[in-house]
């Protein structure tokens, strides 16, 4: 463990002692890893860790090891720091979030320190069930409520991960010809809506940490953060979690539990909401296009590039 980083983490959290007991996981492509830490004397028995290297590692998985890529992942670890530093705690209890503890930077290294959330929230699932897919909406739902109409000062300035302006590589590499011809009309729909907010951008399933009755949760891995549609996070997490078929049957039932949801955390009018409802519900088809329109570049065999998703692109296509 780094001395003055150990030094930090011990005034920090009051403790007279921390050891490293377990590494939770790898950061994706070899920039660090999140590890576990257990504390003497401090009001918090265990931390969780964030340790980040800037370097460039050379590591990707699917060989994306571009200077495109290497500044994307720097910049998201400076985004989420910052979320952490500035906006985490605006979040309301509907949308849990670990509580910030604090962040330490020492030349080309970074930490940050959360609270554990595995006391109260240590189930983790792969695939969900119709209800438990609701769950995950309403606190999407109270996310995207609570951070309605705010500019994203210190975020990315369009969240999510697969944002065309940050994926010039995986552009290059379509070889779907009529969706790389309009990728950027789709691009420009998403961002020229008039109803914007903050949006998690990588709400996979993955990154909610569910209690033990399954009813409350809590999110994580704030990299991609930034202003946007929510039917960005929308899409993105449904595809995540349900099969094609599940898509086909279940969306119009959770797309109106979302906008339900949202109505309660909304501080508009009727009208205007119904406006900003109607404007969302058409960008559905367009953010599953958007995001079909990176995995074409990305990796083209991926199994979310499936039945339902490609008749969002076709219906996007048509339209456009």
């Amino acid at each position: 463990m780094n001395l003055k980083f150990k030094e930090y983490l011990l005034e920090n959290t009051q403790s007279v002692a921390c050891e490293e007991v377990e590494i939770i996981q790898s950061l994706w492509s070899g920039y660090g890893k999140i590890s576990r830490y257990e504390l003497t004397g401090s009001l918090h028995r265990t931390v969780v860790v964030k340790f980040i290297s800037h370097c460039s590692s050379g590591e990707h998985p699917k060989g994306w090891d571009t200077d495109n890529s290497h500044k994307r992942k720097v910049k998201s670890y400076e985004v989420e720091t910052h979320w952490y530093e500035q906006w985490n705690d605006r979040c309301p209890t509907q949308a849990r979030v670990p509580h910030f503890i604090g962040s330490f930077s020492l030349g080309a290294e970074q930490w940050i320190i959360l609270e554990d959330l595995d006391a109260n929230f240590s189930v983790r699932k792969q695939k969900l069930d119709i209800p438990e897919v609701k769950n995950c909406l309403r606190w999407l739902a109270n996310f995207h409520g609570t951070f309605l109409g705010c500019h994203p000062t210190g975020l990315w300035q369009k969240g999510t991960y697969w944002h065309l302006g940050t994926r010039p590589d995986e552009y290059d590499k379509m070889e779907h010809p009529t969706l790389k011809a309009k990728a950027h009309a789709i691009d420009a729909l998403l961002n020229q809506c008039n109803y914007q907010t903050i949006v998690h951008g990588d709400a996979k399933v993955a990154n909610f940490c569910f209690s033990e009755n399954g009813e409350e949760i809590a999110v994580v891995d704030f990299q991609y953060v930034g202003g946007g549609c929510g039917m960005r996070d929308v899409a993105y997490l449904l595809g995540s979690c349900l099969s094609s078929d599940a898509c086909e049957v279940h969306d119009g039932e959770l797309l109106d539990y979302y906008f339900i949801e949202l109505a309660k955390t909304c501080d508009l009018s009727i009208g205007t909401f119904c406006e900003l409802e109607e404007e969302w519900r058409r960008m559905y088809p367009v953010a599953c296009a958007d995001f079909m329109r990176f995995l074409f570049g990305w990796m083209p065999t991926h199994q979310k590039v499936n039945a339902y998703n490609l008749k969002m692109v076709e219906e996007v296509l048509d339209g456009i």
